[in-house]
């Protein structure tokens, strides 16, 4: 019995196993565990000054994006996909770029955990898509995803999810249109859109109802704006999109999409 408790002791003393990042870049896949990122050649300590998961400074053992996309061109589309379904979709091009805003993947030392990212939550890691300078190229709050666990290559949501797109008659300046560009940026990353998306966490926007439907007007925008002031439970995943992220033009192009999607159902 001793020697079994000595044994748990020990197993508990010891640090958390190297986690594994899977990269699906088309022809070539590859896995990184998170010793083999750390001791990466160019991996090095960054300072993020406003970090969009924490709310606060943070500091992190990270490597440059860019480094780890071999084959990605600048035209491509990826997708990076957490642990608890936020599937992110996102350009190639401005993970790519060397500046002025940079993606770095952040990576968190199993023997050094990062703080959790509130009560009764996980921390952010084991991989963490982070920006420096993000003001700089106009980078959301959605292409911070956290808990990454696979970087993939895919072609664009409009190929792959035909039943999200608006009416094709109508015109190119339409503020539908824009809504639906919005809707790629903001939204599909936790919810689904008549059963198309990959995303897992929230509860699709048109089926069986759309919320344009079922909210007064005005207390669908304080959703948007601000989830938890409209309803609020422990388990609640949505963030609020301000108006430093999302405009009031912009949300109204949104809504506009979304509205007009309602009659637009498979």
């Amino acid at each position: 019995m001793r020697h079994c408790l000595a044994l748990l002791a020990l197993l508990l003393s010891l640090p958390l196993s190297a986690a594994q990042l899977h990269l699906e870049l088309g022809v070539t896949t590859r896995q990184w565990s998170s010793a083999e990122l750390l001791d990466h050649p160019q991996a090095r300590d960054i300072s993020i000054e406003q970090d969009v998961s924490y709310k606060r400074p943070m500091r992190y053992r990270a490597v440059p994006l860019a480094t780890l996309l071999e084959g990605v061109n600048a035209i491509d589309h990826l997708q990076a996909v957490a642990l608890d379904g936020f599937a992110a979709e996102m350009p190639a091009a401005p993970l790519l770029q060397q500046g002025p805003a940079q993606a770095w993947l952040a990576v968190e030392d199993p023997g050094k955990p990062w703080p959790p990212l509130g009560q009764g939550k996980p921390s952010a890691g084991p991989f963490y898509l982070v920006w420096t300078a993000p003001e700089a190229s106009g980078i959301r709050p959605e292409q911070w995803p956290f808990q990454v666990s696979t970087l993939r290559k895919l072609a664009p949501v409009e190929q792959r999810f035909p039943a999200l797109l608006p009416d094709p008659k109508l015109p190119a300046d339409n503020p539908v249109r824009q809504g639906f560009a919005l809707f790629q940026q903001n939204c599909l990353a936790c919810h689904r859109l008549n059963g198309a998306g990959d995303a897992q966490v929230g509860p699709d926007l048109n089926v069986p109802h759309n919320p344009t439907e079922y909210f007064q007007p005005a207390y669908l925008r304080k959703l948007i704006r601000d989830p938890q002031s409209l309803r609020r439970w422990p388990q609640a995943k949505m963030p609020g999109f301000a108006e430093s992220v999302l405009s009031e033009q912009e949300l109204d192009a949104l809504l506009a999409y979304l509205g007009h999607m309602a009659g637009r159902r498979p």
